[in-house]
């Protein structure tokens, strides 16, 4: 009975019976797709407050803008190098398995009215239109679009002010503080209909794509997550161990959330609820609140690992030659794209779409290939994102000496290593 007041197992459940429904009666599984996209919306609903409760609480509180800017700066080195080794991960991978050769596919043949819409968004957003979107139109908006970025800069911005002010500030701190504590209360009631969200959203997928879809791409299905695995264990596990956690303890650790983002295909569903987890691991609130909301821009491991897969997929589906310095160019492209991912309609998508536009090499219009599955390949990269972004907020706090490590050391600590290490 314990078992069953379980969230983990409720989402499960939910999993298990969406999958059942969409494939028995398909129509009716197709149909459930509003309670899925319900809780994402709910969830999405409070990202904003939360970050800015969270950041301004943390920041202000830290009182140290130094250390501030030691914290970001360590971030963002990490995040580069992380997701640098994804991508060239990902190119080693589908280089050696090849899970387009021999499809020989005419991109002239496929259907480009498909991805028309795609394309068009990927061309529209360049490097500019990106960085003057991070800032919003008024102070509210930054947070009625339900998005990352534009939330994270009025909140920074908004906590080295309180930060400045000091006494004259100390009320306002108090009023955020206890704003935090109702919103994280709120976000724990949304996760209690996380089952019927993942329920709706795995009875969409399957009813509306079906298991054809895993059976005509195959090839690229299997590899992909079978490089976010070994992505996953060899790399995250390394770094990892290299600060004294046990990667199988933090899976588990964070398992609801693992659940919920493999059944909704997306790691916006997780994000308060992954800080407030990283806190309970000992993880001070200022590290988290920093590192968690930025790494959802630029710690896309697993994008990086989607978007140099099926980059190099789609040059072997449509025989298109894609040498050495070609993909070496790829990675370079895709440093830069990549860190898009989250601020685009339509996600990684739109993204494989502008970035090979912006190589040049392989046909826009291939990206018909993978927009049936694309669903299926987020299920993985958005689980290697959240386990990306967890690991990345404790190794920082780690570097930081801003972590309880006697109950980081009881909860996801490697079990051989001394307490208080």
């Amino acid at each position: 009975m314990r078992l069953l007041r379980q969230l983990w197992f409720q989402v499960l459940v939910g999993m298990t019976l969406g999958i059942l429904l969409g494939h028995f009666a398909p129509n009716a599984g197709a149909a459930m797709k509003p309670l899925g996209d319900a809780f994402v919306a709910l969830i999405r609903m409070l990202i904003g407050p939360v970050i800015f409760c969270t950041v301004v609480h943390g920041i202000a509180r830290m009182n140290d803008m130094a250390r501030v800017g030691r914290v970001a700066l360590k971030a963002i080195v990490y995040f580069e190098v992380v997701t640098t080794v994804a991508l060239v991960f990902a190119l080693v991978g589908v280089n050696l398995l090849k899970p387009g050769a021999g499809m020989n596919i005419d991109a002239h043949a496929l259907d480009a009215k498909a991805v028309a819409s795609y394309v068009a968004t990927a061309h529209q957003q360049t490097v500019q239109d990106y960085l003057l979107h991070i800032i919003p139109t008024t102070f509210v908006s930054a947070f009625t679009a339900s998005e990352v970025l534009p939330a994270l800069f009025v909140s920074v911005l908004f906590a080295f002010a309180l930060a400045l002010t000091g006494d004259a500030g100390k009320p306002v701190l108090k009023v955020i503080e206890s704003a935090s504590q109702v919103f994280f209360r709120m976000v724990g009631l949304v996760m209690w209909a996380a089952p019927i969200g993942a329920f709706g959203a795995l009875a969409f997928t399957v009813g509306k794509f079906g298991w054809g879809s895993l059976v005509q791409l195959g090839a690229l299905i299997g590899e992909f997550y079978a490089v976010s695995a070994l992505f996953t264990v060899v790399v995250f596990g390394l770094i990892a161990r290299s600060v004294g956690v046990s990667l199988l303890r933090l899976l588990g650790f964070i398992r609801e959330e693992l659940l919920v983002t493999a059944a909704t295909t997306s790691s916006e569903t997780v994000l308060p609820a992954l800080m407030r987890k990283l806190e309970a691991l000992g993880c001070e609130e200022s590290v988290v609140g920093l590192v968690v909301p930025t790494g959802y821009s630029f710690n896309l491991d697993g994008t990086c690992l989607y978007l140099a897969t099926a980059s190099v997929f789609l040059a072997q589906a449509t025989n298109t030659p894609m040498d050495l310095p070609a993909q070496i160019g790829l990675v370079l492209v895709l440093l830069l794209t990549s860190k898009g991912a989250a601020g685009v309609a339509g996600a990684a998508f739109v993204v494989l779409a502008g970035t090979l536009g912006a190589v040049g090499h392989v046909p826009v219009a291939s990206v018909a290939l993978v927009l049936g599955i694309h669903r299926l390949m987020a299920e993985a990269l958005t689980f290697v994102n959240v386990v990306g972004n967890a690991l990345a907020a404790i190794v920082v706090s780690k570097s930081e000496k801003a972590v309880d490590l006697d109950r980081l050391q009881a909860t996801v600590g490697l079990r051989r290593l001394p307490s208080g290490r």
